[in-house]
């Protein structure tokens, strides 16, 4: 993938095919040239086995194919950028009140191998759109600025009755974060 947003779709879309109801999205550069990628989410966990194979090419959970490229793919990005990958998850069985998977990639952002962050605001005006019942918290931070947007704070404001994913929400909340990005 050519852009680290693209790899967030990915992963946010495990998320999401894990039962996730609530997926954390952030991201944080430092003055170091360090960028930590963090995505959490409520899903269902992955038992020992899987986190095992998880980062392995040719080991994937789903029936339609025979690899799975989502996390290797992270994992080697930021391993070419310096950096390193980690997963952690708890399976709903063995907590059911604090399950879920949090991945961590970090990344040299003064590395020649580093991968651009690329359109954050296109990515997670997509992860809503495509499942506007989820909520999604995003924050990035960098040493200039720093942006959010959380969507149940949305839903307070709006009701139960508007749907987040409809064009015009969306258009909102492109321009809200391109607004916050634009503000460095």
């Amino acid at each position: 993938m050519k852009e680290l947003s693209l790899n967030v779709l990915d992963i946010t879309q495990n998320s999401i095919s894990a039962g996730a109801d609530l997926i954390y999205i952030e991201l944080t550069e430092d003055e170091s040239h360090l960028l930590t990628l963090v995505i959490r989410d409520n899903g269902c966990g992955m038992s020992e086995d899987t986190l095992k194979r998880v980062a392995d090419p040719f080991y994937t959970t789903r029936t339609t194919r025979k690899v799975g490229m989502g996390i290797p793919l992270l994992k080697l990005v930021a391993e070419q950028a310096e950096g390193e990958l980690t997963i952690r998850s708890v399976t709903s069985e063995s907590d059911p009140k604090k399950h879920g998977t949090e991945v961590m990639a970090t990344f040299k952002t003064d590395s020649i191998d580093f991968t651009p962050v690329g359109d954050m605001v296109s990515t997670v005006c997509t992860i809503i759109q495509g499942h506007p019942e989820i909520n999604c918290i995003f924050h990035h931070k960098t040493p200039e600025t720093e942006v959010s947007l959380d969507t149940s704070e949305m839903r307070e404001v709006l009701g139960s009755g508007v749907s987040l994913g409809e064009p015009e929400i969306l258009e909102w909340i492109s321009g809200y974060l391109r607004q916050q990005y634009n503000n460095e």
